[in-house]
């Protein structure tokens, strides 16, 4: 049992280590007809990709996509899409003195201990470099989305580095852009840009909060109960390396929430259904409604950094380790398409999935419009 592999009919399987000389996916049950090409899903994995300022790990990889399948004549043919991704500077040498050691807070112990056996360079399949394959997917599943759903847009942006949270007051979805950390606070930025300028130079890391939001989401995606549209955003959102939680709206802020502050208030406006509030993050019952789709997720410092750290090695003997090599001094910075990846083909393996079951029919409220 490989799960190597996720979704139900937009399915993603994704291959390669980090030193290997590729990785990759194969993405299955993307519709025929829609126009796809490399361009299409570049743009994504530029965000994603390394050495893109000083705050990020200085391994240069130009992260070029290739479609080995599935796309003929530059549309879709709804058979399997192959993509790859060659790896072209490794340096494999640098994790040499942790072959036989354990890295505190990384899964080295963890694949060790389960199959007896790892790929020490770079953390193999545990490293982040993995992500490269979700964003090629999920820049397929945006093709598709924007062909199917043309008003439907993802955007993700940092909202928290270590305990410094942005303004919402200052939120300017413009600046997000305009800075190396994807924030939304341009104040902020700045803030964390000293900060991080700190950590890298005391051989330290930092983790980070992540937000994702979808707006123009149709309304009736997902399924109760255990088909929930919440529930695959949260496992998919989880299942990035190095992310330790997820909410969805107001997501564990909602205990400290009565009835009254939590309940989102209805009423019907000129073009529909309105709501007063999102603290549901867009979905109720596992089914989206029609508002943004709001998701978090915390991304845990890097494991691997300069400052020693008490372990054993495999003999069971005690060690201290420093990990040599470019690492990220915040991973959460290139979470941020994945992020973006992720939502997108959640979105699109239930968007159908709806189709499948009910081919689009929808309750009325109201007469009909």
């Amino acid at each position: 049992m490989s799960l190597n592999t996720f979704g139900h009919l937009f399915r993603v399987t994704t291959w390669g280590e980090s030193h290997g000389p590729a990785l990759g996916c194969t993405v299955d049950g993307c519709p025929p007809g829609v126009r796809l090409s490399e361009a299409d899903i570049q743009p994504w994995l530029d965000k994603r990709k390394p050495g893109t300022s000083k705050f990020t790990t200085q391994r240069k990889e130009p992260d070029e996509v290739k479609i080995l399948s599935g796309v003929f004549e530059g549309v879709t043919t709804g058979t399997s899409i192959q993509l790859m991704i060659e790896n072209t500077d490794q340096r494999s040498k640098d994790y040499g003195q942790i072959a036989q050691q354990f890295r505190p807070g990384h899964a080295d112990v963890t694949y060790h201990l389960k199959y007896g056996v790892r790929d020490h360079r770079g953390g193999g399949r545990s490293s982040a470099r993995e992500t490269a394959a979700r964003v090629a997917a999920g820049g397929v599943a945006r093709a598709v989305l924007a062909a199917l759903v043309p008003d439907l847009k993802i955007n993700g942006y940092m909202v928290q580095m270590g305990v410094k949270p942005i303004d919402r007051a200052r939120f300017e979805a413009s600046a997000i852009a305009e800075n190396p950390f994807w924030c939304p606070d341009p104040v902020m930025a700045e803030e964390w840009a000293e900060y991080l300028d700190a950590l890298r130079m005391d051989h330290n890391s930092v983790g980070a909060v992540i937000e994702v939001e979808a707006t123009g989401v149709p309304a009736g995606l997902g399924a109760p109960l255990y088909g929930k549209l919440d529930a695959d955003l949260a496992a998919a959102m989880m299942s990035i390396n190095a992310v330790k939680g997820v909410e969805i709206g107001a997501g564990m802020a909602a205990a400290a929430l009565t009835g009254v502050e939590n309940a989102d208030e209805m009423s019907l406006g000129p073009n529909g259904l309105e709501f007063g509030s999102n603290h549901a993050g867009g979905i109720l019952g596992g089914i989206s409604s029609g508002q943004p789709v709001v998701c978090r997720f915390a991304v845990k410092p890097t494991s691997s950094i300069l400052t020693p750290r008490a372990s054993v090695n495999t003999a069971g003997e005690a060690v201290e380790v420093v990990t040599k090599g470019r690492h990220d001094p915040c991973v959460g910075i290139r979470a941020v398409p994945v992020g973006e990846a992720m939502m997108a083909c959640v979105l699109l393996d239930h968007l159908l999935l709806d189709r499948a079951q009910t081919g689009g029919m929808r309750g009325q409220i109201g007469s009909a419009r």
